[in-house]
């Protein structure tokens, strides 16, 4: 009787290992090449750069044929980088004393996520009055995205602590930068408005943290990033408010003695 020969499992793997494995690498990688082949040669989504469209999601602009949700979309990492560094915040209408605004509807009265600068004339007084860069930064949108926002600009900031916040300037009559632009503070940006006879002409302002391009919407049960743009505004001027016509300082003047000079004659009698 024949004796079956003793069967090396160990044996029968190493050779395994030894010839199919490399042979397994061999066709992996032909077959990683053919799909970049594949992929590179597929259309690519469409985007529209016309240089003169100022309504761009971050530096550029999505087009027609480009399936694209704001809600994700990010300032880039080179907005990141050339975001200036902001040490130091103005208001946006001006002066706080000098600006002859006031805060109509400050941040969450009535669910509301920023504050409404409105001129003290009311109405549409302050219609046309410049709208000012709060501190340096970097132009990340500016356009007309709803017939409810009317034109608005977002500026990108960095603290100097590193935290990235962006200002939010909305229902502008007309916008004076363009997306990729480096402002100073103080620089106007853009005038006041009415989003198209919407509302009265007004500054709606937001000071947000999330570093979104999405511009969303005013109301909210939820900050959802957002911060008291006023409250913020004045714990980081950093120095006093400029104030125009000002009450002189000083030592008072002695106080004189009162006389009154009263003719007894009476003219009448």
């Amino acid at each position: 009787m024949k004796k079956i020969p003793y069967f090396d499992i160990q044996q029968h793997l190493r050779e395994w290992h030894r010839i199919v494995l490399p042979l397994f690498i061999v066709v992996a990688a032909i077959l990683m090449i053919l799909f970049l082949v594949a992929k590179t040669g597929s259309k690519s989504p469409a985007f529209d750069w016309d240089p003169d469209n100022q309504a761009r999601i971050g530096l550029m602009r999505a087009g027609e044929n480009a399936v694209f949700d704001p809600a994700f979309a990010v300032p880039s990492p080179i907005e990141m980088v050339l975001a200036p560094t902001a040490d130091h915040f103005d208001s946006p209408v001006g002066s706080r004393l000098g600006a002859l605004t006031y805060n109509a509807q400050p941040f969450l009265t009535n669910q509301h996520l920023g504050d409404d600068f409105n001129g003290i004339g009311g109405w549409n007084s302050d219609l046309g009055d410049p709208v000012y860069a709060v501190a340096d930064g970097l132009v990340t949108y500016a356009g007309w995205p709803a017939d409810g926002w009317g034109n608005i600009v977002i500026l990108q900031h960095e603290l100097v602590d590193g935290t990235m916040i962006q200002t939010f300037y909305a229902h502008l009559d007309t916008m004076s930068v363009p997306v990729g632009m480096q402002v100073r503070r103080g620089e106007k940006i853009g005038t006041i408005g009415t989003a198209n006879n919407n509302y009265l002409a007004h500054l709606h302002f937001e000071l947000r943290t999330a570093p979104s391009l999405d511009v969303g919407g005013g109301y909210s049960e939820k900050k959802l990033g957002r911060l008291s743009g006023e409250l913020a505004l004045k714990k980081w001027r950093s120095r006093e408010d400029d104030q125009l016509v000002a009450a002189p300082k000083g030592k008072p003047l002695p106080a004189g003695s009162f006389q009154l000079d009263v003719d007894a004659t009476d003219s009448g009698n």
